[in-house]
């Protein structure tokens, strides 16, 4: 058998004093001198491996969880989304009630079921030389072709509804309403019956 070396016997002389007085061997180590601080330095190694399997975990835990928390900021971010007013969230509404009261009959979801090719999709509407809202505004007040008017002062009385007028303002919401759902495709909503 080799004979023991002075830091071996050192060595198991303070495991042996760390087992009796049931203390933990780092502790002695710190405050100890001599050939201690070469243990001291293996056990360093072995935290900084712990401490670099430990950043290791939590950098694959960050890359998993990193796609998510991008996605869910970008879609609650303002950058995404435009600001809406209540005033428009209102006129919003309001628009789409008129629609359902007045437009609903023929021009359901943005179609046409009397003349197919005068749909309120976008590319009808610039088909048919029909591109802002105050020229959605004029054909809905003064009607065109086979559609009426329905606005209060439409003439002549033929081209006009038979049912209920609209107040100008009503007709404004309602151009802007066809617009915001002609440039969006038409998007399903449910109007509310007031």
């Amino acid at each position: 058998m080799k004979p023991e070396t002075r830091v071996q016997f050192e060595l198991r002389l303070i495991i042996l004093y760390a087992k009796t007085n049931k203390m933990k061997l780092p502790c002695l180590i710190s405050n100890s001198t001599g050939y201690i601080p070469h243990l001291s330095t293996k056990v360093n190694v072995k935290r900084e491996e712990n401490s670099i399997s430990i950043k290791a975990k939590e950098v694959k835990f960050f890359k998993t969880l990193a796609p998510p928390l991008v996605a869910t900021f970008l879609l609650l971010s303002p950058i995404c989304t435009t600001p809406v007013s209540i005033a428009q969230t209102i006129d919003i509404h309001k628009g789409a009630t008129l629609f359902g009261q007045a437009c609903i009959g023929c021009h359901d979801a943005g179609g046409n079921i009397i003349q197919p090719g005068a749909t309120l999709y976008t590319k009808d509407l610039q088909r048919n030389g029909v591109v802002t809202e105050e020229e959605i505004y004029g054909i809905t007040y003064y009607g065109k072709g086979r559609m009426p008017g329905f606005g209060k002062e439409c003439k002549p009385r033929g081209q006009c509804t038979f049912g209920a007028r609209l107040e100008d303002e009503d007709i404004k919401i309602l151009a802007e309403f066809v617009k915001l759902q002609a440039d969006q495709g038409w998007p399903s909503i449910e109007a509310e019956e007031k």
